[in-house]
């Protein structure tokens, strides 16, 4: 028998716009491209939220085209344990995402111990601040859905297959894995705290400019009308746009809040057969974008990068009710067009907003904007 799709008015539930109305929420690396995406679209259900973060790390940022701060309390290295430690205090968050990371693979190559340090270490601080913390009820740490044991395959990735990495990157985000793990059984669960890990997939979607992600890369090329040097197009990944996972780690929080005994990690990531080549995302995107041209390797250029890797997301279907919403050729129409009207002089934020309210399916901007899995 064929799976039921739940209609749209079940994917808002429980993820209603009355549950995020004046909680305190911690987002770190709410300076980052996610962070930034969250941060706003909490701030439109009516959180108050914090953040805690390194100042923006690229050029432009999309932190602070919405209107970011560049200093300030929350502006601060998650290594730095007192700082962290102090915030938490003086925030009180009842909700907490954790995002903050070194988050390149190749990055990870070039500088692994501190790779280590931010990823692991950094985990370790924001969880042992909060085992201090009176107020908090739902912790969502990120990781990556790289944090498999990825033999190639090709089969989708459940939450119940073995942790690895053979990057220092994924091995990082493994580790911290164990590390909340450790915390909820030793820490938390007694206090019933919420804490789970959310492992998504490669999130497109415009204000990216991170370097060595595909997108950020492609923008850049083309904008400067140079060619842009593909290291792997046959490599497969489970692309979607930054609010799909994003929905996921909200209704995941609340659901926590409600049910802090459940499941320890969940998967985001689009239906199977989404998943794509590298090669065929970016000429998809390269229709989008106008005009761009690309030299494509062979796959032998550069440190070992996965080959295949897809997610199972099932679990987060069967406990949160989450579906993903846009399909890649609409993910990667709307990220192009997204940058292509920012280049043209539109502002970001209102291309977040109007982002924000078709993929929570409203009509006009009188509608609240509402959390969607």
């Amino acid at each position: 028998m064929a799976e039921r799709r739940p209609a749209v008015e079940e994917l808002v539930t429980p993820m209603t716009s009355n549950f995020w109305t004046g909680k305190r929420v911690l987002v770190t690396g709410h300076t980052g491209f996610k962070g930034a995406w969250l941060s706003l679209w909490l701030r439109q259900l009516g959180a108050e939220v914090s953040g805690l973060s390194l100042a923006p790390q690229t050029e432009p940022a999309l932190h602070l085209l919405l209107g970011g701060e560049t200093e300030g309390p929350g502006i601060l290295d998650i290594r730095d344990r007192d700082a962290v430690t102090h915030h938490v205090l003086r925030s009180r968050p009842q909700v907490v995402f954790h995002l903050a990371a070194q988050a390149l693979v190749r990055a990870g190559y070039r500088n692994p111990a501190e790779t280590y340090d931010v990823n692991v270490i950094g985990t370790a601080n924001l969880l042992d601040a909060l085992r201090l913390s009176e107020d908090v009820r739902s912790i969502v740490v990120v990781t990556t859905d790289k944090v498999y044991h990825n033999a190639e395959t090709g089969l989708a990735f459940m939450e119940s297959d073995p942790l690895g990495g053979h990057d220092p990157y994924s091995a990082s985000k493994a580790a911290a894995e164990i590390v909340a793990a450790s915390y909820r059984s030793s820490f938390f669960a007694a206090r019933r705290i919420g804490l789970a890990t959310a492992r998504a997939g490669n999130v497109i979607g415009g204000g990216d400019w991170a370097e060595d992600r595909l997108i950020p890369d492609a923008v850049r090329a083309w904008q400067n009308g140079e060619p842009l040097q593909v290291r792997r197009p046959r490599a497969v990944r489970p692309w979607q746009h930054v609010l799909e996972p994003l929905g996921g780690y909200m209704g995941l929080a609340e659901h926590l809040w409600q049910t802090p005994d459940g499941v320890e990690s969940y998967n985001f990531g689009p239906d199977h057969g989404e998943a794509s080549s590298v090669g065929a995302v970016l000429k998809m995107a390269e229709r989008h974008f106008g005009d761009g041209e690309m030299l494509l390797g062979d796959g032998s250029e550069g440190p070992h990068e996965a080959g295949y890797l897809v997610l199972d997301s099932g679990r987060a279907r069967a406990d949160l009710g989450y579906q993903p919403r846009w399909r890649l050729a609409e993910t990667v129409k709307r990220t192009m067009e997204w940058y292509r009207a920012q280049l043209d002089g539109e502002a970001a934020l209102d291309l977040c907003l109007a982002d924000i309210r078709d993929f929570a399916g409203l009509a006009s901007e009188d509608e609240p904007l509402r959390a969607a899995g």
